[in-house]
C-alpha cells in the first residue's frame, strides 16, 4: 500500500475515520484535515441504489450550487442572430457556429462548458464525437441546449455543476473550494444531496443513498451517516 506523507498523517492522527459522521461534523473534519498549499477541492462520493444499466435508472443532472464552485469557467456558446449577441452580452467566452467547429475540428478545447440553441445542434452534432467522450457535448436534460442562453450562461458562469451516476452507481461531484470554510461548503453539500435525493428513480427500489463520503483534493476521506444526510436536508 502507499504511504501518504508526514502532514497527512499528522492531519488524521487523533481522527477514527470509520465511525459514520454528521454532515455538519464531516464538512468541519474535512476542511480541518486539508493541508495542501494550494485551495482544495471539496469533494464528494455517493453512492446510489441504483442500476444506470437500466435507462429509467439513470441519475444525471445538474444543480446551481449556492456558493459557487470556485472555479473560473469558460463557456463556449453556438449561436446565431439575437441568440449570438445575447451570449455575448451575457458574458460567453466564446460565440460563433461554424467557424468554431472548424476550430475544434483543428483540436482546439480551451473551453469548459457548451451550449447550444436547439437550432445549431445540426451544426453541434458534426463534432459529436469530440465533445461527446469528454462530456463536453450541449444536452437538453442539463439546460445546455436552450434559447434562453443568458440564463444557462449566468448559471454556469454562477456555479452550475452537471452529474451523472458512473456504472458502479456511484455519484461524484467537486462541490467548492476549502477556502469557503465551513458554512458555505455545508450549504453547497446540502444542496447537492437534495437534488440527488430528488431524482430517485422510481424504479429504484430498497436503500437510494447508500453511503456518502466527503473528501478534500489531498486530505483524508470522511464517511457521513446517509440518513442524518437526508434528516439535516429535509
Amino acid at each position: 500500500m502507499p504511504k501518504h506523507g508526514k502532514q497527512y498523517r499528522n492531519k488524521i492522527e487523533n481522527l477514527d475515520r470509520s465511525v459514520l459522521m454528521n454532515l455538519d461534523d464531516a464538512v468541519k473534519a474535512v476542511v480541518n484535515a486539508s493541508y495542501a498549499k494550494f485551495d482544495e477541492t471539496f469533494d464528494i462520493a455517493m453512492k446510489l441504489g441504483v442500476d444506470p444499466r437500466h435507462a429509467d435508472q439513470m441519475v444525471r443532472s445538474s444543480v446551481v450550487l449556492p456558493h459557487g464552485t470556485g472555479k473560473v469557467t469558460r463557456v463556449l456558446v453556438f449561436a446565431k442572430g439575437e441568440k449570438e449577441a445575447e451570449a455575448r452580452e451575457a458574458g460567453a467566452d466564446y460565440v460563433g457556429g461554424d467557424e468554431l467547429v472548424a476550430k475544434i475540428q483543428g483540436g482546439w478545447l480551451e473551453f469548459d462548458k457548451t451550449v447550444a440553441t436547439p437550432d445549431m445542434m445540426g451544426t453541434v452534432g458534426k463534432i459529436g464525437r469530440v465533445l461527446g467522450p469528454r462530456n463536453l457535448m450541449p444536452n437538453a436534460k442539463l439546460g445546455t441546449v436552450t434559447f434562453d442562453v443568458a440564463n444557462i450562461i449566468k448559471e454556469i458562469k454562477g456555479g452550475k455543476v452537471d452529474f451523472r451516476v458512473d456504472k458502479a452507481g456511484i455519484v461524484h461531484a467537486g462541490l467548492g473550494k476549502i477556502s469557503f470554510g465551513d458554512a458555505k461548503l455545508l450549504d453547497n453539500v446540502k444542496a447537492f444531496i437534495e437534488k440527488i435525493i430528488q431524482l430517485k428513480p422510481s424504479s429504484s427500489k430498497g436503500i437510494y443513498l447508500k453511503s456518502i463520503s466527503v473528501s478534500s483534493t489531498m486530505g483524508a476521506g470522511f464517511k457521513v451517516d446517509p440518513l442524518s444526510a437526508r434528516a439535516m436536508v429535509k
